[in-house]
């Protein structure tokens, strides 16, 4: 342990002496009423004498984990990327800036409820108190954290739904300059879905007649925490925590689950403004009206190459719809998206405290939630499925999937929808419900929502191949018990390739037999033909497939994206013959050239490695590495493993999908399996940073430690913060 004389001059050193040491004092009072657990695999168990200390503590023990992901989310969600890695992110700055204002956060703060600012209060101390005990850690950017900055980083606020502005041509519109679009804005590069899973089976479908859910979080690897935080004040929540925010984000506590999923409801929109100028001023039109822009200077700093500090500023221009972000057909197009802060922190924590669906649902009723499905199960064996609580209220006439005409009030806003007026289901007579980044039309099979009662902007993204396999899994048993319903999670059938393997075949088939493709490609289509549309570490056809389906999708993205219809559509119906077998040519020369054989298990290809705790990984195949049976999502495989080649390597490695995985059962008392991939620490030094690795790519959960007595024997240390 530090001494505190240590602790205390290097805290006076860089602040004021009085305020200093009463800032010291008063984190030291908090550390004293938190303990911290830490498990056989890490996994940290805070309890607090209230929600505040319960914070301090989280937000502490994230911090002991990796505290440069900590810093790093609110670097970026606060637009102080580029101070820290330079000129490259200054769009990205750009970008959050336009709708991210510290002055207005800090306002927000001021006018918080009393209760959410305690929490603010503590989730700030727990990080600087964190930073005083450990002189040794130097922050990129943030050196002393504000209660206030809290508000810029909560699941529901507009970070992820910000990130759908185009940075190539934000940077097009303020640079000034031509800036090609990026391969993944122009469908030619094969992405993996970011999204998730979940499942929520009734006791009606399941042996013991108790209430399970399945959380399967797809995000980058390494992005979410596995914790339980405790208080005195009813707070005893288990599940991911996304580095630095201070709820349980995707989890559970002892009556209830929660499980988010990306959702494909609208609620961003582009608006073409008609700009005029009139004198030395711009305006925009708005019905018979003529209304001035908004025009602000925006400063992005950031670190030049000699390691100085320098500033870039921009004169930025909004509407009453939002900033303008970019230029299209003459008009400058203004982005509208939800930015209520401090109602989306109040409801992602206050959510983690709900006993059953009726407390869920009043928790709801803040509309704090702009991007989130949520799948959920109680103890008393409800299950639920509900939409984003966020959803503007639109004419319906107007397609908002395209920019929408700003100069007629018609295509405003109007409002939000009632919670009662999205598409939600509770207790369908199916038994069970998903999601799986889906629309809500098929959520539980012949009782789900139906399309023609709602308007077109309440989904987006339509049918998907992980959906199609969930209604195959689900639909399969009415005994499901923990160990069945992860066996449904990994399911190993692929159902795109089942769809689309049938229409190679047959453009095989169709082709003459003296064409030169059909005599070098009869054995590769005879494996495919033979094949059950089912990953395993040992299947050659899996990577054959796989590197075929990359292939088609490379000549087929643009052309889908151009025609607006699903590039899976596009390449079963509509790439000639000559199309698919020239990509499963290719497929196989690349096999052959990387591997040796197009012949190779899908195991020696789809590794996951895991060498640094550098957010942006390196890999190497020379590298210690694990083999990973399961496939990307794109696929319509359940257990996603998002993983691709790098220019210094062959094999596949993995940075997204699966990540933190959990099984959960209510009844009486809550039982639980789960798996987070890598480990839990960042420090390639500790024990705890990969030693879930070969269980997470065997898909084999551990058991989950929620109650005290789970702990004995299972513990490595118990602790206070600053100890």
């Amino acid at each position: 342990m530090r001494t505190f004389g240590l602790i205390l001059f290097l805290v006076l050193a860089s602040a004021g002496h009085a305020q200093a040491a009463d800032d010291l004092a008063a984190w030291k009072r908090q550390a004293a009423d938190v303990t911290i657990v830490r498990d056989d695999w890490g996994i940290a168990h805070i309890t607090g004498k209230t929600d505040a200390d319960a914070v301090f503590g989280l937000v502490y023990a994230q911090a002991e984990d990796d505290f440069n992901r900590v810093e790093t989310n609110y670097i970026n969600a606060m637009g102080r990327l580029a101070e820290a890695e330079g000129e490259s992110a200054i769009w990205q700055d750009l970008r959050m800036k336009l709708f991210i204002d510290p002055a207005e956060l800090k306002a927000q703060y001021a006018r918080s409820p009393a209760w959410l600012r305690k929490l603010m209060d503590a989730w700030a101390g727990g990080l600087n108190y964190y930073l005083a005990t450990h002189p040794n850690v130097t922050p990129r950017v943030i050196t002393r954290f504000e209660p206030w900055m809290a508000l810029s980083f909560s699941e529901g606020s507009i970070g992820g739904d910000v990130e759908r502005v185009s940075l190539s041509q934000l940077e097009a519109f303020y640079g000034k300059k031509a800036v090609a679009l990026a391969a993944d804005e122009t469908g030619a590069t094969f992405k993996e879905p970011t999204g998730s899973n979940g499942f929520a089976i009734a006791p009606s479908n399941t042996k013991d007649g108790k209430a399970l859910l399945l959380i399967n979080p797809h995000t980058s690897f390494f992005f979410r925490s596995e914790v339980q935080v405790t208080s005195g004040q009813g707070l005893n929540a288990y599940g991911a925590v996304t580095w630095g925010q201070f709820f349980v984000y995707q989890g559970f506590n002892e009556h209830a689950g929660w499980m988010h999923t990306s959702s494909g409801v609208d609620v961003v929109d582009e608006f073409a403004e008609t700009i005029a100028k009139s004198g030395d001023k711009l305006t925009y039109r708005y019905g018979s009206e003529t209304r001035p822009v908004t025009v602000k200077t925006i400063a992005v700093p950031y670190k030049a190459a000699d390691g100085t500090m320098a500033t870039r500023s921009f004169t930025t221009y909004a509407t009453h719809h939002g900033p303008i972000v970019r230029e299209a057909d003459g008009k400058w197009i203004a982005t509208a998206l939800m930015n209520t802060p401090v109602a989306a922190l109040q409801q992602s924590f206050l959510r983690t405290k709900t006993t059953d669906y009726a407390s869920f649902l009043k928790v709801a009723e803040l509309r704090g939630n702009s991007s989130n499905n949520t799948i959920f199960a109680d103890a008393k064996g409800q299950i639920a499925y509900l939409h984003p609580q966020f959803i503007p209220r639109r004419d319906d006439r107007f397609d908002y999937t395209k920019p929408v005409d700003g100069s007629d009030p018609a295509t405003d806003w109007k409002g939000l929808h009632a919670l009662s007026e999205a598409p939600a289901l509770l207790n369908p007579k199916t038994g069970w419900l998903f999601n799986t980044n889906d629309w809500p039309w098929s959520a539980a099979g012949p009782d789900s929502p139906r399309r023609g009662d709602y308007p077109r902007y309440m989904d987006s993204n339509g049918p998907n191949p992980r959906g199609a396999h969930a209604v195959l899994v689900l639909t399969a048993r009415k005994d499901f018990t923990l160990p069945t319903l992860i066996e449904a999670a990994y399911d190993p059938y692929l159902p795109a390739f089942a769809r689309l393997i049938p229409a190679l075949v047959e453009a095989y088939d169709a082709t003459p037999s003296a064409d030169p493709l059909k005599v070098r490609l009869a054995e590769q289509v005879a494996a495919l033909r033979a094949w059950d549309y089912r990953w395993s570490a040992a299947s050659t056809q899996t990577s054959l497939a796989v590197f075929w389906g990359e292939a088609l999708w490379a000549e087929s993205g643009p052309a889908a994206k151009a025609a607006g219809i699903s590039v899976y559509d596009y390449m079963a119906t509509r790439t000639t013959p000559e199309q698919k077998l020239t990509a499963l040519a290719k497929a196989a020369d690349r096999l052959t050239q990387d591997f040796g054989s197009w012949k190779t298990p899908w195991g020696e290809i789809n590794r996951f490695q895991r060498l640094t705790g550098d957010i942006v990984q390196p890999f190497d195949d020379a590298g210690p590495s694990i083999p990973v049976p399961f496939t990307s999502a794109q696929w319509g495989s359940l257990a996603s493993f998002g993983a691709k080649r790098y220019p210094n390597t062959k094999r596949y490695y993995g940075t997204g999908g699966n990540s933190f995985v959990a099984a959960v059962e209510f009844g009486p008392k809550v039982k639980a399996l789960a798996i987070t991939a890598g480990g839990e620490s960042g420090d390639p030094e500790s024990k705890h940073f990969n030693d879930q690795a070969l269980r997470y790519s065997q898909g084999a959960l551990r058991e989950v430690y929620f109650y005290p007595e789970q702990l004995t024997g299972k513990t490595e240390r118990t602790y206070r913060p600053g100890e």
